[in-house]
Parts: structure tokens; C-alpha cells; sequence
């Protein structure tokens, strides 16, 4: 791996690129006293071992880094945000969107599945217009390529807004693990690399650094025109609340990396338990329609939404449509090699996979 100092032509701005032939992780960037961090992992004569660059801060917004793909040579260049802000909580119905979720460091499954979908051209570029993709949440932890994947994501969004897109990640139970520093379900790599970086994993994705301070300006829970999209569920505890998706985002948000559970406020608990939206997954249980039609239509109501869209429980093979049309379930086994979203186009739902093919779904819009 070595650094490349260009000079833009139109600016003379220098330009850090880090180049990682090598590099099998990362990178992570972090920031302390008034130094930024890059770190990878890098592979040299076999062994893996760490490597550390750094610079003033100030050189932050002349720095472009050059990530790896699922594709052996094929990379992408991500540079940083000018700021990082928290997200909207509500939003106008889009004239189209896909929405899906639990890549977990699934690379190659969500490249094949943006691409066969519309969403993304050969060469990773967004090509949706203003269309929108909604990421109900666990892009991270089991797979190979998590902070690959969160990379893409991030440089997604900006490529999305300036062609008058979105990108919404909704984060799920995993993320707020990785956060808050559980790492069982974290793959063996990144345990491996943790012990190279001489850290703990959740240190990766902590307030100093700048995917720790993006996960954080995300949301629990949004609601898009028609439809609520968490990644477990809405539960009658969090009816019960009476809480405003705003007002759920608002009080969970501070306490992501939370690890000791003493909560402030007594909804909270609720809001962080098997009850909580990115937990629940009561929709699924046996016999689910002889005991949820009131609590669904209790959150229906609540929210002013026609629909609710989850991730988080495998139930089926495909996307499926659970109580009578007014729950979706986006969670597919992706990794083994069947991944669908959920396309909404010209009013109507469809089920799409990789091959592009669409099937309409029974969701009713009116």
C-alpha cells in the first residue's frame, strides 16, 4: 500500500489518495488532537499487520480514500462529508424507491442486487434519479466486507442527493450491538483485525471516528409517505407510549453506544428491549393473524401509515406480505445467494430480485 499526492488541475488542491492493493481491512478513520487517523490492515508476504497513516485534520477535505470491492481490482473513492447531520424522520412518498435489509457485510449480494434493480450502474454510480433507497436495517457484523459495505453506503448518499435521491439507513439491532460494544455475532476477520489495531471493536465505529459519527446521525424508525419502516417492528409497549416517530428517534439517539442500561427516562427500556423497534419480532410469531390485528391496526393509526415494513426476521425464501397486505417483511437469506427487495414504482409494489425479474405484491396503495 502506498500514498499518492496528486495536484487538482482546476484548483491545485492536493489530493490524498490511499491506495490498498493490499489492504484486507478497512479503512477506519478516526480523529485525535487535531490528528486524523486512516488505518488499515494490510496484507504483506502473508502476514497481516497493521498499518497507521496520519495528518493534520485540517487536510481533511483534500483527502479521497480509495476503497475495495467485492471485485478484485474494482474499487471506489469516498471522501468526506462536509458535516454530518442527524436525519429527517419524515418524509414525502417518492415517486419510486426500493427498500430492503440484513446485507450484514454482504457486499457482492447488495452490489448484484442495486445493480439488477436500477439503482446503481457498473461502475457503482447512483443511475436511480429521485428515486429512493430505504435500508431497513443490519448491514453489519456476520459478513466479510461490513466496512466496505458501510463505506458504499456513505458515499451513496451524496451521489443519491445529487441527483435529487435518498438513501435512508434505518439502523437495526446489530448496529446499535456494534455500537454499544456486543460483539457476538461479529465475524472472526474483524476480531483478527481489532487485535492487530490493538482495540476494542466498538472503538472502530466510536464518537472519534467518522463512521462511529455518521451511524449516529441515523434512525430507529421513518416514516415515507404511506409507510413506517423499522427493522423489528412496533410493538403495543411502544404504542403505548404514545410516542411520535420523531420523538422515538430523538430519545434513543443519545444513548446508541449505551452499554450500562441505567436509562434516564422510563420509556426508554421499552424503547431498548425485545419490545423495542429494532427488536420486536411479534408480527411472525405462530398463528400471528388470530392475535395482531388490533395492535397493528393500533399502529396504523397511530402513525397515519397504510403500511409497516421490517427486516430482521427470516420467514420465507421471498418478500413477503403478512396481515392482510399491511405488513412487509424484507428479511431474505442473502447469504445464500437469494436477495429481493422491494420495488415501488408507479403506485405499485413488486417483489424484485437479481435477475430483475418483478412480481407484484398484494399490498394495497388506496
Amino acid at each position: 500500500m502506498k500514498q499518492i499526492r496528486l495536484l487538482s488541475v482546476l484548483f491545485f488542491i492536493p489530493v490524498v489518495l490511499t491506495v490498498g492493493e493490499n489492504t484486507v481491512d478497512g479503512p477506519y478513520v478516526s480523529y485525535h488532537n487535531e490528528q486524523l487517523f486512516i488505518k488499515n490492515i494490510i496484507e504483506v508476504n502473508g502476514s497481516k499487520i497493521a498499518r497507521v497513516d496520519s495528518m493534520p485534520i485540517s487536510s481533511r477535505n483534500n483527502v479521497a480514500l480509495t476503497i475495495n470491492t467485492d471485485i478484485p481490482g474494482k474499487t471506489f473513492i469516498v471522501t468526506f462529508k462536509n458535516e454530518l447531520v442527524n436525519e429527517p424522520t419524515v418524509f414525502p412518498l417518492p415517486e419510486k424507491q426500493l427498500i430492503l435489509s440484513d446485507m450484514e457485510g454482504n457486499f457482492a449480494g447488495f452490489r448484484k442486487l442495486l445493480q439488477a434493480t436500477g439503482v446503481i450502474d457498473d461502475n457503482l454510480n447512483w443511475i436511480f434519479g429521485n428515486g429512493h433507497l430505504v435500508l431497513s436495517g443490519d448491514f453489519v457484523d456476520r459478513g466479510q466486507q461490513v466496512t466496505e459495505l458501510l463505506w458504499f453506503i456513505y458515499a451513496l448518499e451524496d451521489k443519491a442527493k445529487a441527483a435529487g435521491g435518498y438513501v435512508h439507513y434505518i439502523l437495526g439491532n446489530h448496529e446499535i450491538m456494534i455500537m454499544s460494544g456486543d460483539t457476538r455475532y461479529v465475524n472472526k476477520k474483524y476480531k483478527e483485525s481489532t487485535g492487530l489495531l490493538n482495540v476494542k471493536y466498538e472503538q472502530l465505529f466510536d464518537e472519534h471516528t467518522e463512521l462511529g459519527r455518521w451511524l449516529r446521525t441515523k434512525n430507529v424508525i421513518e416514516k415515507i409517505g404511506e409507510n413506517i419502516f423499522v427493522h423489528g417492528g412496533i410493538s403495543d409497549a411502544v404504542n403505548k407510549l404514545r410516542l411520535s416517530p420523531g420523538e422515538i428517534n430523538n430519545l434513543v439517539k443519545p444513548f446508541y453506544s449505551d452499554s450500562l442500561y441505567t436509562y434516564p427516562d422510563k420509556k426508554l427500556p421499552v424503547l431498548y428491549n425485545d419490545d423495542g423497534p429494532f427488536w420486536y419480532r411479534g408480527y411472525y410469531k405462530p398463528d400471528p393473524d388470530k392475535i395482531l390485528p388490533g395492535q397493528i391496526h393500533r399502529t396504523l393509526s397511530r402513525f397515519s401509515v397504510r403500511h409497516i415494513f421490517t427486516g430482521h426476521s427470516i420467514v420465507a425464501d421471498t418478500i413477503s406480505v403478512w396481515h392482510h397486505g399491511k405488513v412487509i417483511n424484507t428479511d431474505v437469506p442473502h447469504a445464500e445467494g437469494k436477495s429481493e427487495a422491494v420495488l415501488y414504482s408507479n403506485g405499485i409494489y413488486y417483489r424484485i430480485g437479481a435477475t430483475g425479474e418483478r412480481f407484484q405484491l398484494p399490498v394495497s396503495t388506496r
